[in-house]
């Protein structure tokens, strides 16, 4: 069931990463954006990596997101107008996007550990969490505190940028 999972959550951060990409529309590209994101952190979940999944979900999900977001509409950015299509690039890309998969199956084809299924990890009797929040709380405090303000003087400088003048 785990290895379905993993196709599943694989291929929706694939197709969404793909549509980041590929949408004209700015604000649409960041909610694909957050799609993707939560197909990572069901990947870290996957993994049994439970508090690297929430803290991709709250940090870059909900956070970032919201921030790039709230910068996006204060920009007040449109959609990118239709071009027309380069052909000869796009063949380009194409073929060397053919050639780079025909050669990563190559490899790992021809890679013996690459056929082996792993062994199961061994769980861990050490709590993650305390020790992340000790860590980051005790010795990295300045550090977070001064990023923390950062993120807000920058913030503060996007609204200010943004605003227009009246006349």
């Amino acid at each position: 069931m785990a290895a379905v999972l993993f196709w599943i959550f694989a291929l929706l951060m694939l197709v969404f990463g793909a549509a980041v990409v590929i949408n004209r529309n700015p604000v649409a590209s960041a909610l694909n954006l957050v799609v993707s994101f939560l197909g990572l952190a069901a990947l870290f979940v996957l993994l049994d990596a439970y508090f690297i999944g929430v803290i991709q979900v709250l940090v870059y999900a909900g956070a970032v997101m919201v921030l790039f977001l709230f910068i996006i509409m204060l920009l007040d950015l449109r959609a990118e107008k239709i071009r027309r299509i380069n052909w000869p690039a796009t063949a380009g890309g194409i073929a060397v996007a053919i050639a780079f998969l025909t050669q990563v199956f190559h490899v790992i084809g021809h890679f013996k550990p690459a056929r082996q299924i792993f062994p199961p990890l061994t769980g861990s009797k050490i709590d993650d969490v305390h020790n992340v929040g000790r860590l980051l709380f005790d010795t990295y405090n300045l550090p977070f505190q001064i990023i923390g303000v950062l993120v807000l003087v920058a913030s503060i400088g996007v609204i200010v940028l943004s605003t227009r003048e009246l006349r």
